[in-house]
C-alpha cells in the first residue's frame, strides 16, 4: 500500500529540537522532577440503557462494558500506584492479549536543559506505545471529529506527538497519563504492553510556527483603511498544498473547518498547524463521482445551536449535522425541481437560512444535462418551506447580511457582471428589489466575485478580481489586499473574530485586523 500525505504546513516543529529530554534515563526523570508510576486497566460490566429513538442511551436497561481505573484526571490519586524506573518503560506489562494500562508522570520544565533555557519555548511530548495509545495531559483530551494522532491512537506502534504548550517558563508543570493498548485488538496478540520511547522536546521561541509570512499588497488604498488594517499587518500562510479551498467556517471550539470542493472532503485546522480529515464525502457518494470536477461540499455555516450546516454540491442539497452526525436534509428541491448545487449560505438571526444556488458543482455547469431549475436563484429556507428570493443573477456566489441584517448582499460570479448586490430585507424576511452595491465589472483581473463577509461596523470584506477588496458600508473602496493566491471565501476566527481567514486557491492564509467581524 502507498501510504497518502495530508495536505497542510510542512511541518509544525520541523529540524532538530533545541534541546531534548529523554524520560527513558534516570536523569530525564530526575531533571524534571517526575516520576513514573504504573496501574493495570481492566475491563468490567457495567450497567448502561440501550440507544433511544432519539440516537441517545434513553432505551431499555443493558449491560455494557467500562474499563478501569479511569486514571485521566488531574487530581486522580495514584500515590499507591508501583513505581518504574525510568530505565524499564520498555519492560512487558498488562496481562497479554487484550489488555489495557496506565502510565502517569509529572513534568516540571526545568531551570535550564543542557544549555539551553526553556524560558518562552514550546515544548512537544512524544511517545511511542506498543501498540496504541490515548494521552491525557491535565486532565485534558480533546476530542473533535476527524482527528487523527495527537492524544488520540495515531497508529500502530506509531508517534504520539503533542504540544504540551508554548511559550513554558521555568517551573511550569503538566501531568501526563498515557492510557496503553495492547493491538490489534480484533486479533489478540501474544504480546504485552511496554513504551518504546517518551521524550520531551524544546523548541526557541519562533521556531514552533502553525504560520509562514506571505508577501501581499495593499492596492487603492483610502485613508479610511487605516481604522481596519493595522499598518503592521501581516499576510500569514497557515496550510497549502490543496487542489481547491473554500467555504470556510470558525467553530467555536477553536478551530477552522474548510471544504476542498474537488476532493469531496471537509478539513479542520488546528491552531497547532494541525490537518486533519474532518468529513470525508463532504458532497457526494454517487456511482458516477469520477465525472464531476467538483462534487465536494463548499459553503459552511453554523446555526444558532451551533449545528454544522454545509452546502452539497454533488447531492445538490443543504444538510444540517445533528449532534450524534445524523444528517437533516433542510433543502433539496424547489417546486419539485431538484437544485443545481447550493454553494453558499448564511442564517438569519430568526433562524432562517439563506442560500445561493448556481450550477458550478454540476460537472457541465449551465450545460449540464442533470440541471432541472433554468435559473440560479437565491433562496430562503424556513420552518421546512423553501421560497425564491430572486433570480436575477446568473451566478449567484457569496451572501452576507448587514449587521442590522436590514440588507442581503450578494456576490454575482460571472465573468461579464461582476457585480455585488445588496437586497433590503422585508420583514418577512423576503427581498425588495436590489440594487447594483459596487461594480467590479472593469477591474482587472480574471476572478469573479466569489465570497462576501461583513465586520460589525458594517464594512464588506469581498473575493473579487485580483484579491480581498474591502468596501465600506456606502460602497466606497477602501481598499484591496492581494496576496500570493487567488482567494474564493472568507471567515473570522480566532476568539476574538479579529482574524480574517482567507481560502484561497491551494492555500489557506490569514491576516489580523483592527475591526472583529459579523459570524455565526
Amino acid at each position: 500500500m502507498i501510504a497518502s500525505r495530508l495536505p497542510g504546513p510542512p511541518g509544525i516543529l520541523p529540524g532538530l529540537p533545541d534541546a531534548m529530554v529523554d524520560l527513558g534515563t534516570g536523569a530525564g526523570v530526575e531533571l524534571i522532577k517526575g516520576q513514573w508510576r504504573y496501574h493495570d486497566a481492566k475491563v468490567v460490566d457495567v450497567d448502561f440503557r440501550s440507544v433511544g429513538e432519539d440516537g441517545n442511551p434513553t432505551g431499555p436497561p443493558n449491560r455494557t462494558y467500562d474499563i478501569v481505573p479511569h486514571a485521566e484526571p488531574l487530581d486522580f490519586d495514584d500515590s499507591d500506584w508501583e513505581c518504574i524506573p525510568a530505565t524499564d518503560l520498555d519492560g512487558r506489562r498488562g496481562t497479554g492479549k487484550v489488555c489495557f494500562n496506565w502510565y502517569r508522570i509529572n513534568v516540571t520544565i526545568p531551570q535550564v536543559v543542557g544549555n539551553f533555557d526553556p524560558t518562552g519555548s514550546t515544548v512537544a511530548f512524544e511517545v511511542i506505545v506498543d501498540d496504541y495509545a490515548e494521552v491525557w495531559v491535565n486532565g485534558e483530551m480533546p476530542r473533535v471529529v476527524g482527528q487523527a494522532g495527537g492524544t488520540v491512537v495515531s497508529g500502530f506502534n506509531s508517534p504520539n506527538r503533542i504540544i504540551l504548550a508554548r511559550d513554558v517558563r521555568p517551573g511550569q508543570r503538566f501531568q501526563i497519563a498515557v492510557f496503553g493498548i495492547n493491538a490489534p485488538l480484533s486479533a489478540s496478540p501474544e504480546n504485552y504492553v511496554w513504551l518504546r520511547t517518551a521524550t520531551l522536546a524544546f523548541y526557541a521561541a519562533g521556531r514552533a510556527r502553525a504560520a509562514w509570512e506571505a508577501t501581499f499588497e495593499v492596492l487603492h488604498r483610502d485613508p479610511a483603511l487605516d481604522a481596519i488594517l493595522p499598518p503592521d499587518a501581516k499576510l500569514e500562510k497557515v496550510a497549502g498544498d490543496f487542489v481547491f479551498t473554500a467555504g470556510p467556517l470558525w467553530v467555536h471550539a477553536g478551530y477552522l473547518l474548510f471544504s476542498s470542493p474537488n476532493t469531496n472532503t471537509i478539513y479542520r485546522w488546528a491552531p497547532d498547524g494541525t490537518v486533519n480529515v474532518f468529513r470525508a464525502s463532504s458532497g457526494y457518494s454517487g456511482f458516477d463521482i469520477g465525472e464531476y470536477t467538483q462534487p465536494g461540499s463548499n459553503g459552511l455555516t453554523l446555526d444558532q445551536e451551533g449545528r454544522l450546516t454545509i452546502c452539497q454540491h454533488g447531492n445538490r442539497r443543504v444538510i444540517r449535522v445533528e449532534p450524534r452526525g445524523k444528517a437533516t436534509v433542510l433543502a433539496d428541491q424547489y417546486q419539485g425541481k431538484r437544485l443545481n448545487s447550493p454553494n453558499d449560505l448564511v442564517y438569519k438571526s430568526d433562524g432562517s437560512l439563506y442560500f445561493t444556488d448556481p450550477p458550478f458543482g454540476l460537472p457541465k455547469t449551465f450545460d449540464d444535462p442533470r440541471k432541472e431549475l433554468p435559473f440560479s436563484g437565491v433562496f430562503r429556507c424556513h420552518e421546512g418551506a423553501v421560497t425564491l428570493l430572486t433570480q436575477e443573477l446568473t451566478g449567484p456566489s457569496g451572501l452576507a447580511f448587514s449587521p442590522d441584517e436590514q440588507y442581503l448582499y450578494v456576490g454575482n460570479r460571472d465573468a461579464e457582471k461582476k457585480v455585488v448586490m445588496r437586497y433590503p430585507v422585508n420583514s418577512d424576511g423576503m427581498l425588495s428589489a436590489g440594487e447594483v452595491f459596487h461594480d467590479m465589472t472593469g477591474a482587472s483581473g480574471d476572478d469573479a466575485v466569489d465570497g462576501i463577509k461583513v465586520d460589525q461596523e458594517g464594512n464588506l470584506y469581498v473575493c473579487g478580481p485580483g484579491g480581498v477588496w474591502i468596501l465600506s458600508p456606502q460602497g466606497r473602496v477602501l481598499g484591496m489586499i492581494q496576496g500570493p493566491e487567488r482567494p474564493h471565501n472568507l471567515a473570522w476566527g480566532d476568539q476574538d473574530a479579529q482574524t480574517l481567514y482567507m481560502t484561497a486557491m491551494t492555500g489557506i492564509y490569514r491576516i489580523r485586523l483592527n475591526i472583529p467581524g459579523v459570524r455565526p
